[in-house]
């Protein structure tokens, strides 16, 4: 039988990870992992994302794809290289002072969390199929991508309850710091190259409501309103957003990675019944 990777087509890994709603909980996922200063830091200096933002963008969607939908030895690959990237990378928060190493299992922690949270929590909100239980399914199944980057199983949260948790104890060390700030007006209006300048309203649009989409505390400490109205509006806008991605065909939807392990997953079923 093919190797249908760390998840599977019965997982709600392969259901939330394959949905349109990807693109909003990745980008709700950068506005709230930019508000842990010493991560941030970390963000801000050691990597390129202000010099080749859509490269970093479509570097970190392909390696979330390979993780949910690669071949187990592709996720694992994968999941070394971040690790190897992160090796021995370190400095220091300019705000506070205060020391950081990438590679901290509270850094990781927090940005599997925010990365996590956001990807179901949008889902959910846009109307994608939920059933009780499946976000602790989704939480647990989801340590087996923690363990790629350097984290055990036990390190992260493993069910709904225990991620709210999670989110209560770390608010403390969050704030909005000169770095946040860069982030916030960067992902609204990133760099583009000319003949993609039109479609710049659409961006903002896909910006704006992914940012509302955080938590209300989120917002607050960005400045913005946390009204209860903000969340309902997010969630009616995240429902119309999803509709009308769905109306897109399938095969044009997937990505590389999960057209192959789709592929992977029917070729069994056709072998049987031939």
């Amino acid at each position: 039988m093919n190797d249908l990777g760390l998840f599977g087509p019965d997982s709600m890994t392969w259901r939330v990870h394959g949905d349109p709603t990807m693109l909003l909980g990745g980008l709700r996922s950068l506005f709230l992992q930019a508000l842990h200063p010493l991560a941030m830091a970390g963000v801000a200096q050691h990597s390129n994302f202000r010099e080749d933002p859509w490269g970093r963008l479509f570097r970190t969607a392909e390696y979330v794809g390979v993780v949910a939908f690669g071949t187990t030895a592709d996720a694992e690959r994968a999941g070394a290289r971040v690790r190897g990237i992160h090796r021995g990378l370190s400095g220091i928060e300019p705000e506070s002072g205060r020391p950081y190493r990438v590679s901290d299992p509270d850094l990781l922690r927090w940005v599997h969390c925010a990365e996590v949270e956001s990807f179901f929590s949008t889902f959910r909100r846009a109307g994608g199929s939920v059933e009780p239980g499946d976000a602790d399914r989704y939480y647990a199944e989801q340590t087996r991508a923690a363990e790629l980057v350097g984290l055990s199983a036990s390190d992260v949260p493993s069910s709904e309850a225990a991620m709210a948790e999670y989110f209560t104890s770390v608010r403390p060390q969050l704030r909005m710091t000169a770095e946040a700030r860069a982030v916030l007006r960067f992902v609204h209006l990133p760099p583009m190259p000319r003949r993609a300048i039109p479609l710049r309203p659409v961006w903002l649009g896909i910006a704006s409501l992914s940012f509302a989409l955080q938590p209300r505390w989120a917002r607050r400490m960005y400045g913005a309103p946390g009204l209860p109205t903000t969340d309902l509006s997010a969630s009616v806008r995240a429902q119309a957003f999803r509709r009308t991605a769905m109306l897109v065909p399938e095969s044009f939807r997937d990505g590389p990675t999960a057209k192959a392990a789709k592929a992977r997953a029917a070729a069994p079923r056709s072998i049987a019944s031939a």
